[in-house]
């Protein structure tokens, strides 16, 4: 596969950083696959995860972030489920990667939103 011997590097991921953390603040109640995306998002800035696994995270939150979805996400029910469909095929694709420790940096962020709400 060309892609994974590819030399990409994210070279400003705070833009992306930002959008994510203020979207999912406004939206963290109407996102039900949260756990995964935050674990996804510590994965993807862990510098320990190759980086064919980086940009495929980093783009699937860039999918996230963005304002042009398949699926607007203001829509009820249905706004999140093009987001969760993508961040399930990454997921898939890059399991493996996803460590316990970003599973619990996920599980601590939650348990700090949910304290705030």
């Amino acid at each position: 596969m060309a892609f994974a011997r590819s030399t990409f590097r994210p070279r400003d991921t705070s833009a992306l950083r930002r959008r994510f953390w203020h979207k999912l603040g406004g939206a963290f109640a109407r996102v039900p696959f949260a756990d995964d995306l935050l674990a996804a998002y510590y994965c993807a800035f862990d510098r320990a995860t190759p980086v064919s696994v980086r940009a495929t995270l980093i783009g699937t939150l860039a999918y996230f972030v963005l304002p042009a979805d398949a699926v607007p996400d203001i829509l009820p029910v249905l706004g999140f489920t093009d987001d969760a469909a993508v961040l399930a095929g990454a997921v898939r694709m890059v399991a493996s990667h996803i460590r316990i420790e970003h599973r619990e940096a996920a599980a601590e962020k939650l348990e700090e939103y949910s304290a705030r709400r």
